[in-house]
This record gives structure tokens, sequence and C-alpha cells, in this order.
């Protein structure tokens, strides 16, 4: 069993950063569409706007302040949550700082399925790997067990409040912002059975799919 869970990790930590990377390059396809963000990406761009900064700087601080979060709730971060923090952020701006911007609604209409796709693919792909979950998908599943309300309820008022604040900062809300939420979940429930890997180098199906929030 040790040896099994050795031989695996190497393959393991190659696809949580390659999924924690690819994941940034979608936030920036969905940013740079300006048809609507991620639910938290329309926080963290309201939020950079006000404070002039990167939107990649204040979704790593707001990563951080949100694990701060989990000590009250008692969850314990694993290495994907450490590099969730960071990871993503860093590879949003880099991202951001190359990729034209497009001019036709055609070609900006392409960024964002581009991006919801590929973050569906780099959701299931970091996910899959086991190594702790995003902050702000711990923060969820912390809430849901301390309050004992359900998944469903709590991501739910979770993402209302930070789309309702971001929204009030300037963040960039629209069909985009919907077609995520509507989206994501079926895209992850495919493509999650195929990219996970137990600790013991068994593929694994899982039944439901938990949703990072970026």
């Amino acid at each position: 069993m040790l040896q099994s869970t050795g031989r695996q990790l190497p393959r393991r930590l190659v696809q949580l950063y390659a999924g924690l990377a690819l994941y940034g390059v979608s936030m920036a396809l969905i940013v740079t569409s300006t048809l609507g963000n991620m639910p938290w990406d329309v926080l963290h761009q309201g939020l950079a706007d006000r404070l002039d900064r990167s939107i990649g700087t204040v979704a790593i601080a707001v990563g951080a302040l949100v694990l701060l979060a989990w000590l009250p709730l008692r969850q314990r971060p694993g290495l994907g949550t450490v590099s969730n923090v960071v990871v993503l952020g860093l590879v949003l701006d880099a991202t951001l700082a190359v990729l034209p911007d497009p001019t036709s609604l055609p070609a900006r209409a392409g960024f964002l399925v581009a991006g919801i796709l590929l973050n569906g693919v780099a959701t299931a792909a970091y996910i899959g790997v086991h190594l702790g979950p995003g902050p702000r998908d711990g923060l969820m599943t912390g809430l849901v067990r301390r309050t004992g309300r359900s998944v469903r309820l709590v991501r739910t008022s979770i993402e209302v409040a930070v789309v309702a604040v971001g929204w009030l900062l300037g963040g960039t809300l629209g069909i985009g912002t919907v077609l995520y939420a509507v989206a994501i979940g079926p895209l992850v429930q495919v493509l999650l059975p195929l990219l996970s890997v137990s600790p013991a180098g068994r593929p694994t199906r899982p039944a439901a799919a938990p949703l990072p929030r970026g």
C-alpha cells in the first residue's frame, strides 16, 4: 500500500499543478471575455479595481483570508489547498499579461466558452488527486458541517454574497457568470471519474463532484 502510494505521488503532483495552472488560464480567458466572471472573480475584480492591484494579487489575498476562516471551522488544509491559494493568482496574472483583447462578440464568446470548458478539465484534474480542496470549497464544506445546512444552501448563500459585493465594487457580472454556474457541475461530474486517482493508485469514481469555487 505504501509502495503504491509512493509510486503514484509524482503523477498526483504533476496533475495537481497542471490542473491549478490550467485553472488560472481558464480564469483569465473568462475575465478577458468581459461577458461575466466566475462568481468569486466578480469579487476579485471589484476589489482589484478599488485597491489598484492586479486581480491575481487580490485572488491570492482573498484565498489566504478564506483559509484563515478555516481555523474556527477546524478544517485541515492539504498541499493542494495551499498551492491553490498561490498558483491560481500567479497564473491568472501571467496569462492576462499575454492574452490579446478580443475585439468582436464572437471572439469574446469563444474566450468564454473555452474558459468554461478548460475550467471543467482543470477542476477535475486538481480535485482528482485528493491533495486538499481549494480554500473557498473548504469554507463551504466547513460551514455545512458546523451549521447542519445543505451544501446547496451554503454554497448558494456564499456565492450570492460574493457576487453581490463584487458587483457593487465594479466586478463584471453577466451571462458568463450564469453559464459558468450552470455548466461547471455537469462538466466536472463527467470528467472527474476520468481524472481521479486514489493515493493507492487505483482510479476512483466518486458519486458526486465537489466543486471548488476558484
